[in-house]
């Protein structure tokens, strides 16, 4: 049943989700920006030439860029589905609560045109 707060009967589990997610994600920038140092650091230590540093830097950086950013892709795409699918539930609640109150007749013509409207013309 819909809670009249707005909360969707999961508790604090919503949150608990995005707390999570802000630690991991805190995790996984700090894990590449370490391991982006130590290469820097190996790079510049194993090659006196600064075009090898650069290009070897530059194919790291790249990498570990791209798997960040897709973290945080999947993440950011996760919460927004998460927060469709509670506007769904609560939606398709409230249209059961409402069909409760109505009389046979009234049901029976809501249907009707409802199907009307979801036949492609």
């Amino acid at each position: 049943m819909v809670q009249p707060d707005g909360d969707n009967g999961k508790g604090g589990q919503d949150n608990q989700a995005d707390i999570l997610r802000i630690k991991y994600g805190f995790w996984v920038v700090m894990g590449g920006f370490v391991l982006v140092g130590i290469i820097s650091l190996v790079a510049t230590w194993r090659w006196s030439a600064a075009g090898d540093v650069t290009a070897v830097i530059g194919s790291v950086t790249g990498i570990i860029g791209t798997i960040v950013g897709a973290f945080f892709g999947v993440h950011v795409g996760s919460a927004g589905k998460e927060k469709a699918e509670a506007a769904r539930d609560q939606a398709s609640q409230q249209a059961q609560a409402y069909a409760g109150f109505l009389s046979p007749k009234q049901f029976e013509n809501a249907r009707r045109i409802l199907e009307e409207s979801q036949e492609e013309p």
